[in-house]
C-alpha cells in the first residue's frame, strides 16, 4: 500500500476531528443555505442525469435548495479541483467518478490529490460496462471472441469515448488479462463510436449499458457479456466476463465527496441522507430506467472502494502505458 492511499484510509477512518467550537456549531446547523453539488460533467451527460435524480430528494431531506453545479473539463478534474479548493464546510460537494480515480494516475501534473484532498461521503450507483461487438464479428461468446482475436492478432480494433476512462481500461485490462491484442481507437463521445461499431469500422467497445441497450435491442449490435461481477437486472440472460476470465471486473460508478477536513457529524448527516434516497422505491425505480444500480455504503467503506479501484486502474494504466490526451 502506498503512502498516499495509507494516509487516505487513515483520515477516512478517524474523519479528522473539527477544530474549535465555531466547526462543531456549524455543523450542528447544518444546513442553513443551500448545499452545491459540483459534476465534472456537461448537462445531460450520465453523471448529471444521477446527480440530478438525487439533488430533489437531498434537497427535500436537507430543507435546502441543493443546486447541480455543471463543470465539465480536464477529464473532470476542473471540477475536482474547485471543491479541493472550497471551504471544508459541507455546502460543496463533489460528484466523484469512476475517471476521478482513474486521473490519480493518467494526469502525472494535478494540483490536488483525490486521496488527500477529497473525503468520502457516500456511493450512488454501480453499474457494469457491457462488452458489445460488431455483427461482423462471428463470434456470440467472450470465449470465442478470444480465440478470433488471437488468430488474428493486431486486425481487432476497441472502441472508446476517450483515452484513460473506465471504458478504455476495461478493454486495456481484457487484453492484459487474456494476451489478446487490440488497437484503440478513441473517439470523442460515445455516439459516433457505436455509429462505427455498428457500421463495423470498429469490432468491440466495453460500453455504458444505457446507451448499449437500444442498439442490443434492436439486433444492430452483439452482447457477448457484463463486466461486473454478478449478472445485471437489466439482461439477466448475459453471462459476465469473469465467467470465461476468472477475476476480471470493471464498473461505472458515481459518488459523493467533500472536501477533506470537513466535519464528521457533517458527513454522516449527508451520507444518511443519501442511502436514505437510494433505499427510496421511486429512486430505485429512476435508475433502474437509465440502467443504474443502488450502490449505498458507509464513507469509511466508499473510501476503501475509491482507494482499491486507485490502485487498480493504476497498474493497468502504468502496464499499457497510458498518458493523457
Amino acid at each position: 500500500m502506498n503512502l498516499s492511499r495509507r494516509r487516505f484510509l487513515h483520515l477516512i477512518a478517524g474523519a479528522a476531528a473539527p477544530s474549535g467550537v465555531s466547526r462543531v456549531a456549524s455543523a450542528q446547523t447544518y444546513p442553513s443555505r443551500p448545499v452545491r453539488i459540483t459534476v465534472g460533467y456537461p448537462a445531460g451527460s450520465g453523471a448529471d442525469i444521477i446527480a440530478r435524480i438525487i439533488g430533489p430528494w437531498l434537497s427535500e431531506r436537507l430543507g435546502q435548495p441543493v443546486i447541480i453545479d455543471n463543470r465539465p473539463g480536464a477529464g473532470s478534474n476542473i471540477a475536482a479541483q474547485a471543491v479541493v479548493n472550497s471551504p471544508p464546510d459541507g455546502y460543496t460537494l463533489l460528484w466523484i467518478t469512476a475517471a476521478n480515480a482513474s486521473n490519480v494516475t493518467l494526469y502525472e501534473t494535478l494540483r490536488f490529490n483525490l486521496l488527500r484532498d477529497i473525503a468520502p461521503v457516500a456511493g450512488i450507483e454501480r453499474s457494469p460496462l457491457v462488452m458489445v461487438v460488431s455483427p461482423s464479428v462471428p463470434t456470440s461468446t467472450v470465449s470465442k471472441f478470444i480465440a478470433y482475436a488471437k488468430a488474428d492478432p493486431g486486425k481487432i480494433n476497441l472502441a472508446s469515448v476517450g483515452v484513460g476512462g473506465v471504458i478504455h481500461l476495461a478493454g486495456e485490462l481484457f487484453q492484459a488479462m487474456t494476451g489478446v491484442r487490440m488497437l484503440h481507437v478513441p473517439y470523442r463521445g460515445s455516439p459516433p463510436a457505436l455509429t462505427d461499431l455498428i457500421g463495423g469500422d470498429v469490432q468491440v467497445m466495453f460500453n455504458v449499458l444505457a446507451t448499449s441497450l437500444p442498439h442490443i435491442q434492436s439486433g444492430a449490435l452483439r452482447a457477448l457479456a457484463v463486466t461486473t461481477i454478478t449478472r445485471s437486472d437489466v439482461l439477466p440472460e448475459l453471462p459476465t466476463v469473469g465467467d470465461s476470465i476468472p477475476g476480471y471486473e470493471a464498473s461505472i460508478w458515481q459518488g459523493v465527496g467533500v472536501p477533506m477536513g470537513t466535519p464528521p457529524e457533517i458527513i454522516e448527516r449527508l451520507n444518511c441522507e443519501i442511502n436514505a434516497g437510494l433505499a427510496n422505491p421511486s429512486i430505485k425505480a429512476q435508475f433502474a430506467a437509465v440502467g443504474a444500480t443502488a450502490f449505498p455504503n458507509s464513507p469509511a467503506d466508499f473510501g476503501k472502494f475509491i482507494a482499491d479501484e486507485t490502485d487498480k486502474w493504476a497498474k493497468v494504466i502504468r502496464a499499457a502505458n497510458i498518458k493523457a490526451e
